[in-house]
């Protein structure tokens, strides 16, 4: 029997809840910062989002399996797949903060500075099609040194670990 069928216990239906809330707190931390604290993302920073927003669903979805006693290969490989895609976010925050550091070049839509749009005296609502996303270049905020990305790095590469060892523990 190898280590993807076998049987699941509680430890699985913990990591399950545990990655369910992680990865909702971590996303929802990232539509806080936007909402309430009015930091606009960039076509690199939405695009991190996306694991979290599949991620979510299916580890709720492994826990459900483990309730439900559903055969081990169906938790394990939920499991699996929530950690494929936290190392897909991992790629996805490296790569956001090399660009962020200059290691590399971003996506050539993505460069533009953001500045308020001018409105030529005509309104808002006329401005709105003239609005500049943020750079992906330059980080909104850095705590401890470390950019969103660079934060989002470590916590896609923390939920991974925990993902593949929920994914492969055997009892």
């Amino acid at each position: 029997m190898n280590s993807l069928t076998a049987p699941t216990d509680r430890f699985q239906t913990n990591v399950a809840i545990f990655l369910a809330l992680a990865m909702a707190a971590t996303v929802g931390t990232a539509l806080g910062f936007e909402h309430i604290g009015g930091y606009i993302p960039c076509k690199l920073c939405l695009g991190q989002r996306i694991p979290y927003y599949i991620g979510v669903p299916v580890m709720l979805l492994a826990a459900l399996a483990t309730y439900l006693r559903w055969p081990a290969a169906v938790t394990r490989g939920l499991l699996l797949i929530g950690a494929l895609l936290m190392v897909w976010s991992l790629f996805l925050g490296v790569r956001h903060a090399g660009v962020e550091w200059g290691w590399w070049a971003g996506p050539t839509d993505c460069g533009a500075v953001s500045a308020p749009a001018e409105t030529g005296g005509k309104g808002v609502l006329d401005a709105i099609d003239a609005f500049v996303p943020p750079s992906c270049d330059k980080a909104a905020l850095r705590v401890l040194g470390l950019s969103f990305a660079g934060w989002n790095a470590i916590a896609s590469l923390i939920l991974a670990v925990v993902a593949f060892r929920g994914a492969f523990a055997r009892k």
